[in-house]
């Protein structure tokens, strides 16, 4: 028996949302803007996405995967002349589903204004080694803005399961033969 082998500590039963916090910054670029001069939906997307996977690591430390992209609302244009921080927590949990929260600001680098573009909510489900859901630790909210988020999770998962729900009956009835056959 190797005696140096590390053995993996037990999972904590409860993390805060201020452990799985992530803060990202970028610039708005030419080729990052549609032809309204204003940040693609898709690009601003995909940073979503990006930090709510590393927010959603950080609480459970093992593999994830993006079960829905619950909501994105574009509240505001993002211009060229903004930069655009991501900022991104963990505001509920289920036994192997974790909702991850992720707040946009638009700052105007020349004034220096700053304004909420975007909110977002996406869900996650953890994978064990063994490619099954995995048991995630309980979030524990701190802050008035994290306690206000996570007021409404549970209102929110429910919504989710009929959602899905719904989702699964009409992809029953989806026809999936070639267009061209």
């Amino acid at each position: 028996m190797n005696e140096n082998k590390e053995i993996p500590a037990a999972a904590p039963a409860f993390k805060y949302c201020r452990e799985s916090r992530v803060f990202k910054t970028g610039r708005v670029f030419p080729n990052d803007v549609n032809n309204h001069k204003t940040l693609f939906g898709g690009k601003l997307m995909s940073g979503i996405d990006e930090v709510a996977s590393i927010s959603a690591m950080r609480h459970c430390r093992i593999n994830v995967v993006t079960a829905s992209t619950d909501s994105v609302d574009f509240l505001r244009p993002i211009e060229p002349t903004d930069s655009v921080c991501f900022e991104s927590f963990v505001s509920w949990t289920g036994r192997t589903s974790i909702e991850v929260f992720v707040k946009i600001i638009a700052e105007n680098l020349y004034t220096g204004e700053r304004a909420v573009a975007a909110t977002s909510f996406l869900t996650f489900v953890a994978i064990g080694e063994d490619g099954q859901p995995a048991a995630v630790p309980a979030v524990i909210p701190e802050t008035d803005e994290e306690k206000l988020i996570s007021e409404s999770a549970e209102e929110r998962a429910e919504l989710r399961k009929v959602r899905r729900g719904i989702s699964k009956k009409l992809a029953l009835q989806l026809n999936t033969t070639k267009y061209w056959e």
